[in-house]
């Protein structure tokens, strides 16, 4: 049996929001998984939250460059957050950006392989030149290219990037009240953080656990304890709304008028002008997600340079 240490059963209380009695439970029940341990909590209803992801904050920039119907974005990743707001810092992201946009390389060692916007250096030449003249070790994590008729935002001094894109007609996406109503979904998607764009999107598999983290749920309520499984199925099946609502952007209450979902939002703006216009997929980058931040030991710095 695995050794439930207090740094996993802080993890676990961190991520759900339960006491650290049933979290170390829990955690002894898996063998000290802590993804099977949420879900072991979850059944029993005492999670308060599905998951909270490690989103451990990390210095960089998220941004984004929009040509036309054409829009990149980028996480470029720093050991503090002076460099990420050096000038010299944010060229280069704004010039790996322009060379995304005009070579739409694959992936970021595909980029690296490219000629830097401007320059006869390759990218990978451009980040060692720039790590030399910063002296602070940059890194770029990741991007991505997004076509058609969409609309973009970035969150405060690049903390939150998204792009929001949509399936209609061109006259359609030339209108004001469509570029209000996509910069609005932008808002949304930074702000409510979810999933996918709509429930075609959500695996079949990501279904079939929460229905059965639901029917667990039920069951464990003595009230439910005599009923069939078959009313159970149905009564679990009949709860999967509340998740769409939380996972899916289509189903989300819209922020500014909570008595219609996006979906819906878009939809009247569609009739409003007379158009289809289809919510068809979203982007979201925040800034250190997943990264691990450099710890610094500030007692032990001060007393490395008294001495």
């Amino acid at each position: 049996m695995a050794v439930i240490t207090a740094k996993q059963v802080a993890e676990l209380r961190a991520k759900t929001g339960c006491g650290m009695m049933e979290c170390k439970k829990a955690l002894t029940e898996t063998d000290g998984n802590v993804e099977e341990a949420i879900k072991v909590l979850r059944e029993r209803g005492l999670a308060t939250a599905a998951k909270k992801a490690d989103r451990i904050a990390a210095e960089g920039i998220v941004s984004i460059l929009r040509e036309g119907t054409t829009a990149a974005m980028i996480e470029v990743n720093a050991e503090t957050d002076f460099v990420a707001k050096n000038d010299q810092f944010l060229e280069f992201v704004a010039g790996l950006l322009r060379t995304i946009l005009a070579l739409k390389p694959a992936d970021v060692e595909a980029l690296k392989a490219c000629k830097f916007d401007g320059t006869d250096l390759t990218v990978a030449d451009a980040l060692v030149e720039k790590i030399a003249t910063i002296k602070e070790n940059i890194t770029i994590r990741r991007f991505l290219v997004a076509e058609g008729h969409l609309n973009t935002y970035i969150h405060g001094h690049g903390t939150t990037g998204v792009i929001v894109t949509f399936d209609t007609d061109d006259a359609t996406a030339a209108t004001e009240a469509f570029a209000e109503m996509s910069k609005n979904v932008t808002l949304q998607v930074a702000a409510m953080n979810c999933e996918f764009v709509d429930r075609d999107a959500v695996p079949a598999s990501r279904i079939e656990e929460e229905k059965s983290i639901i029917a667990s749920q039920i069951k464990n309520d003595p009230k439910n304890a005599s009923k069939p499984d078959a009313i159970i199925e149905k009564m679990a099946t009949g709860k999967l709304g509340k998740f769409y609502e939380q996972v899916c952007l289509a189903d989300q209450a819209y922020v500014k008028d909570d008595s219609m979902s996006v979906a819906k939002y878009v939809e009247s703006v569609a009739k409003q002008l007379g158009a289809t216009i289809k919510l068809t997929n979203f982007y979201r980058y925040e800034k250190g997600e997943g990264l691990q931040k450099r710890e610094e030991d500030f007692a032990a710095e001060i007393a490395k340079l008294v001495q």
